[in-house]
């Protein structure tokens, strides 16, 4: 029977929990505990102490350089939590809103030993959850008896893995003509994800041709810039060009990407205002948050372009990374259409940054 839930199932499961506060628990026989600081609550925390083993605060290697400490791992370092550790401490750590007013978070003693391995997926797991990647691990020796104990959703990391690194499988749910100011013969296609992520959308204009290159963006979704009309980002005046473009032209498509803050989420991408708001510039403040500069999976885009049809594009955009990605993913790039639109002086900094450090073409 297939009524059980598979690994993609479990998945789902583990990214709400660890949203919820509610620990999960990695592994075969061994395996380790799991908790995301930004849901963490003291009790759950003085639980974990409690246990008397080993336990670990795990951030990324961004968010250790911030922090002077030691990334043995690379990409991941293993904080060794203090048995008197508060939940305050645990959250100035792993989150650097008051790294400036409070700089002395240690001294932080990392681990060398042992497979970091668990640690790493646990971090990807609170990332894909759209929460501060900083979890704190307790090593378990049972994990199938500790999870049925608390009842716990249990991840076997074996086939866990590959599927946090694997492309997503999209549903065609749905597909309704919405007239639009830009242009009145514009259809809305929705996306829905197989691993229960965000749904994301396509708008199609007119009718293009399969057979030729399509003028086409891939809209990273902006609650701020798009809704809001925020000065801080370029998004909405881009979003509007776009398809003022493609109305114009009588034809193309536009990916809305439910990819908030580059791929952080709105809660992240607001982090990272405040500590712009310190000084720190875009990529730095999401590097201090632990994040690299862009976390968004373009793999998407080119999956939902052959899901319509397309094989080719003329991609609107500044950005040669998309450019790069829809090639590597199967989508010609036949031509590459400018779209310099929306600098202010509330932007100025921000888009200098992106053209200084993460080489758009403005």
């Amino acid at each position: 029977m297939t009524l059980a839930p598979d690994i993609t199932d479990l998945l789902a499961r583990a990214r709400s929990d660890l949203r919820m506060g509610v620990p999960i628990v990695l592994g075969g026989v061994h395996g380790l505990l799991v908790l995301a600081v930004e849901s963490l609550g003291a009790e759950r925390l003085a639980d974990v102490i409690a246990l008397g083993t080993e336990a670990d605060l795990v951030l990324t290697g961004r968010r250790a350089a911030t922090l002077k400490a030691r990334a043995y791992d690379g990409d991941v370092a293993r904080v060794a939590l203090p048995k008197d550790a508060t939940l305050r401490w645990v959250q100035a750590v792993a989150d650097p809103a008051d790294d400036l007013s409070h700089p002395m978070k240690g001294p932080l003693v990392t681990r060398r030993e042992g497979d970091p391995t668990l640690h790493r997926l646990a971090v990807t797991l609170a990332k894909s959850a759209r929460l501060l990647p900083a979890v704190i691990v307790a090593p378990l020796t049972d994990v199938r008896a500790f999870a049925a104990d608390h009842a716990l959703t249990l991840i076997d990391p074996v086939a866990a893995a590959p599927r946090l690194g694997a492309s997503v499988v999209f549903d065609s749910v749905v597909s309704a003509r919405v007239p639009l100011r830009a242009a009145q013969n514009a259809r809305l296609h929705v996306f829905r994800p197989e691993d229960g992520s965000e749904e994301h959308y396509a708008i199609e204009i007119g009718r293009p041709d399969r057979a030729k290159p399509v003028l086409a963006r891939l809209h990273s979704a902006c609650f701020t810039g798009d809704l809001l009309g925020s000065l801080k980002c370029d998004c909405g005046p881009q979003l509007n060009g776009a398809l003022a473009a493609m109305g114009a032209s009588g034809e193309g498509v536009l990916l809305y990407l439910n990819q908030e803050g580059r791929g952080i989420g709105l809660a992240n991408k607001m982090r990272a205002y405040a500590l712009q708001d310190q000084g720190f510039d875009t990529v730095e403040a999401n590097h201090r948050l632990g994040f690299e500069d862009d976390e968004r999976d373009f793999r998407i885009g080119a999956e939902l372009l052959r899901k319509l049809g397309f094989g080719a594009v003329r991609l609107m955009t500044n950005n040669p990374a998309k450019i790069t990605m829809m090639e590597k993913h199967g989508i010609t790039v036949a031509e590459r259409v400018p779209l310099k639109v929306g600098e202010n002086p509330h932007n100025s900094g921000y888009l200098a940054t992106k053209a200084r450090k993460s080489g758009h073409l403005l």
